[in-house]
């Protein structure tokens, strides 16, 4: 029996789910949070403009775009692009238009780079 369900996220399920803080800008629905040393899997959404500043994965990490395009310094990933980052890789991530999508995280990632705050 699965421990927990999503329906219909490819088609726009997400919609109707709740999201809450993550960055500026981003917004989450934790479908299963870090517990233990378990993955956590959630659904990122990114607003026009927004992004995630330069980080290290310190595990495997997953992404799924439901919707928009995420990019960062490799490329540009639209609906339905499967991104695999390994253990160790970094890169800062943004969504120009915004994005949905849905990631799981071997690990928490390490931000290396905090974007400077205007005073």
């Amino acid at each position: 029996m699965p421990e927990t369900t999503r329906e219909l996220l490819t088609s726009g399920g997400w919609k109707d789910l709740e999201f809450g803080p993550f960055r500026d800008q981003v917004t989450i629905h934790w479908i299963r949070p870090f517990k233990g040393d378990q993955p956590g899997v959630a659904l990122l959404k990114y607003e026009a403009g927004a992004g995630v500043p330069r980080h290290r994965h310190e595990g495997l990490e997953t992404i799924l775009v439901l919707d928009g395009v995420q990019s960062d310094e490799a490329g540009d990933y639209g609906r339905g692009s499967y991104i695999v980052n390994a253990p160790g890789s970094e890169h800062s991530v943004w969504s120009d238009t915004g994005c949905v999508v849905l990631i799981q995280w071997d690990r928490p990632v390490t931000i290396l780079e905090e974007p400077e705050r205007n005073a």
